[in-house]
């Protein structure tokens, strides 16, 4: 297949203070790079759709990198997620074949990321809004880096697009002290504890 055809990219980061107490010593932040691409299948059933993995894989890395530069730099993303809100007149199997492209991008870029990332994926129109889960890089289990970041844009996905989402961290909840692992606990063996 040809390189996926892109009408949008946008990004947006947030700054985290506060959550009515004490300021930290640095705000948490959490970034979201946004592509809009057509959706090669859009209006149709088509049996094979595997060949699209491979080609989103530029576009999941550009993206990766985007939050990367915007956080800091790899040694400062502590959580990550990713998600996709496929037009109307795509299937939600769309969306699911940015799990590997996106997922894999990020995990390269941060080299020691070792969880798997979390995903959402719903289909709907322009201004549909998707909370995209995030968890911690190293560790599954680690309560303090639940979380999600709400993205959408306005004007996307139209029918026959695809909006695909990529999400990080530099840490977790302000204030988290809901307890469990935390992420000094983090052995790192298997993504999961």
């Amino acid at each position: 297949m040809p390189e996926p055809i892109l009408r949008k990219f946008a990004t947006h980061c947030e700054d985290i203070f506060h959550e009515f107490g004490p300021p930290p010593e640095s705000p948490q932040r959490r970034a979201a790079a946004l592509a809009v691409v057509e959706n090669p299948f859009a209006g149709r059933y088509v049996e094979t759709i595997q060949g699209f993995i491979e080609d989103l894989r530029p576009l999941g890395l550009r993206m990766a990198q985007r939050l990367v530069d915007m956080l800091g730099g790899p040694g400062m993303i502590e959580g990550y997620g990713k998600g996709a809100i496929v037009g109307e007149a795509g299937e939600l199997e769309h969306g699911a074949l940015w799990h590997a492209p996106g997922g894999y991008a990020m995990r390269q870029l941060l080299g020691s990321s070792n969880a798997i990332v979390p995903s959402a994926k719903k289909v709907g129109g322009p201004g549909t809004r998707l909370d995209v889960p995030i968890t911690h890089t190293n560790a599954s289990y680690v309560r303090s880096h639940f979380d999600a970041m709400e993205v959408g844009l306005a004007d996307a996905p139209k029918a026959d697009e695809i909006l695909l989402v990529l999400v990080m961290s530099t840490g977790g909840r302000v204030h988290s002290r809901s307890g469990g692992l935390e992420a000094w606990q983090i052995k790192g063996e298997d993504g999961l504890r």
